[in-house]
């Protein structure tokens, strides 16, 4: 890393508190500097970051963490925290395998408490820590630092409602930048904006409080009288706080770009020795002007030119090719809606957005709100496109179950990032939702390997499905097929020699490997056919009836094993009474750590190496014949 005069001498939070005043601009500047650098080489979350420079070095000089807990909601605007925390040196290895996460992950720092991937539960682990402290009479403080874009996530209520009627040394910040991931929508956004209108009137609260808590045996009594009283009052002359309605003590809102008076009202929370909500402003993308200029697209950023702020890499992808399906089908459709939960950038929906604006809906970050939202549609005779992150769809099972399938609604879910995602990590791999899926009555689930299948499966989902249906596609471009591979559309595929013993069964992506698996297995005179799966639940019988044709079934799954299709097919194969060898490689009982895809393919045998290496194998030195699930 380069040698910076301020920032390479921080090892930990004591080197932020000792650094004075008037040194505090020129450590943020510095670390505008590395990150801009650092997410320009390695991707990443970018504008978020930026937005959190001061309120980051606030914080450590306020608070003692590890022991002040700080929390962190998502997790993705940490990078900061990572810097002041003994991470510098190796902030180069970002997002890298085995380098530093995205995210907060505990076992890389004791200054991360949780991990943290998904949106607006800050709230609830922070309070959890703070309740903590308080039976065991520990006076240490917990601050959980949140966006207003999680403020659209329904969670946040729920812990609001709880730990606000709590003696806690609980602090809330909320970080306002009236950004979430695509611009924040509804009547809260309209709140945040209307509270901004009264700062000075807010900013003397925090001083008068600490005031009248020194004042011996009668000070915090005094205090809370009048603070009833000032809310009474407010309340009579302004709108109603909603966070002091929850029983928060409302600070703000404060300019969260100027250090010390982030400072000041950190010290003045600290007083309280009740729940306190700082409500700051900042802005996303802070000190970058392509990333102030368009937020969105810094958000979440591949490798970049820091001169014109432009991707490196282009080309179309999953995401572009169903934006664009989605608009040609629903210019001749009018009942098809789209939905998503603050993502329209990442599932491809922005030019849907401006082309049906009376379509298009944006429920901000709240996925179960999103499903519930399309069964309302689907009844009210719509036809509702989910468009959300794997790794999100995980948020909404009991939704799918009741308001969904139960109610047989027709429902499009457009699964984005299926399968490993990369430098992401743990808390976004899309490797969970085949699983739960697969538990789930009266669900249709497919997962093309191409545009072209991308495309047929919504026409099929659209039209010839009559309850809830899933399509499913990766992170990234369509895998290359072999040039005699001929796709008839069906609900499976067969490639290879239809005569061979040998078969893989794979789906997806891993199709590509496994065509090209089977050409160079040829090659070394070991025959074996593929049966590619497109629609994975149901799985075709005629494609079982092919499979149970063979000796040996190799099934490949970019996915968790427990719950998954390969294991779903062995089961009605063993139940069939197939008598040859069954081998299911997929993710086996661990959560998958950051790293390329393709590394990760390779890793878990997924790639063609792996497929050749694992068939090969078996076939020179095979097992004991059995069924091995």
């Amino acid at each position: 890393m380069e040698n910076y005069e301020l920032l390479s001498g921080i090892k930990g939070p004591l080197d932020v508190k000792k650094l004075k005043n008037e040194d505090l601009p020129k450590l943020a500047e510095e670390i505008r500097h590395v990150l801009i650098d650092t997410v320009s080489k390695n991707g990443g979350h970018l504008a978020s970051n930026l937005g959190v420079v001061e309120l980051s070095i606030a914080l450590h000089r306020v608070f003692c963490s590890p022991y002040d807990k700080i929390v962190w909601d998502v997790g993705h605007q940490s990078y900061v925290h990572k810097l002041l925390t003994g991470r510098y040196d190796r902030f180069d290895t970002l997002r890298t395998e085995g380098g530093l996460s995205g995210f907060c992950r505990p076992d890389e720092s004791e200054h991360d408490i949780f991990y943290s991937g998904h949106s607006s539960t800050s709230v609830s682990s922070a309070y959890g820590i703070a309740a903590a402290n308080k039976i065991k009479g520990n006076k240490n403080y917990t601050v959980a630092v949140i966006g207003d874009g999680s403020f659209t996530g329904g969670i946040v209520y729920e812990a609001l409602n709880n730990a606000g009627r709590s003696r806690t040394r609980l602090i809330v910040i909320l970080n306002d930048n009236e950004m979430s991931i695509s611009k924040n929508v509804g009547a809260l956004a309209r709140y945040f904006a209307a509270i901004k209108a009264r700062p000075g009137y807010f900013r003397l609260k925090a001083k008068t409080e600490q005031l009248l808590n020194k004042i011996p045996f009668v000070g915090k009594r005094l205090s809370l009288t009048l603070f009833k009283i000032k809310t009474y009052v407010k309340n009579m002359i302004y709108k109603s706080n909603i966070f002091e309605d929850f029983g928060f003590r409302y600070m703000g809102p404060i300019n969260g770009h100027n250090i010390n008076q982030l400072c000041d009202a950190l010290e003045g929370a600290k007083t309280a020795n009740y729940p306190v909500l700082l409500h700051i402003y900042t802005v996303k993308g802070k000190g970058y002007d392509h990333a102030e200029k368009s937020p969105e697209a810094f958000h979440g950023i591949s490798q970049f030119d820091i001169n014109t702020g432009e991707p490196l890499s282009a080309g179309t992808n999953f995401s572009a090719e169903f934006g664009r399906f989605l608009i040609d089908v629903a210019e001749k459709d009018r009942r098809i809606c789209a939905i998503t939960a603050a993502m329209s950038v990442g599932t491809g929906l922005v030019g849907f957005a401006e082309r049906f604006p009376d379509r298009f809906f944006d429920v901000g970050i709240a996925e179960e709100h999103a499903v519930i939202f399309a069964s309302g549609l689907a009844k009210a005779g719509m036809v509702p496109v989910f468009a959300v992150y794997s790794s999100f769809l995980q948020r909404t099972y009991d939704q799918l179950i009741h308001d969904g399938a139960l109610q047989r609604q027709k429902m499009i879910l457009a699964i984005d990032r299926a399968g490993f995602v990369g430098e992401d990590g743990e808390t976004h791999h899309g490797i969970f939702d085949v699983a739960f899926l697969n538990t789930i009555p009266d669900i249709t689930v497919y997962s093309p390997s191409t545009y072209a299948e991308m495309r047929r499966c919504f026409i099929n989902a659209f039209y010839h499905q009559d309850s809830v249906a899933a399509v499913r596609y990766y992170r990234g471009s369509e895998c290359i097929l072999p040039d005699d591979f001929v796709n008839t559309y069906s609900d499976y595929e067969v490639y290879g020699d239809s005569s061979a013993d040998t078969v893989i069964v794979t789906y997806g992506r891993l199709f590509g490997y496994s065509a090209a698996a089977v050409n160079r297995l040829k090659e070394q005179g070991i025959p074996v056919m593929v049966v590619k799966l497109t629609k994975i639940k149901p799985i075709d019988k005629e494609a079982v009836r092919k499979i149970f044709e063979k000796k040996r079934v190799f099934f490949f799954e970019e996915g968790i094993k427990s719950g998954s299709v390969g294991e779903k097919l062995a089961l009605i194969l063993k139940e069939q009474g197939f008598k040859g060898d069954y081998s299911l490689i997929a993710v086996d009982d661990c959560f998958v750590p950051h790293a390329t895809v393709q590394n990760l393919l390779n890793k878990f045998k997924l790639d063609t190496d792996g497929m050749c290496e694992i068939i090969t194998e078996a076939l020179i030195a095979p097992a004991a014949s059995g069924f091995e699930p």
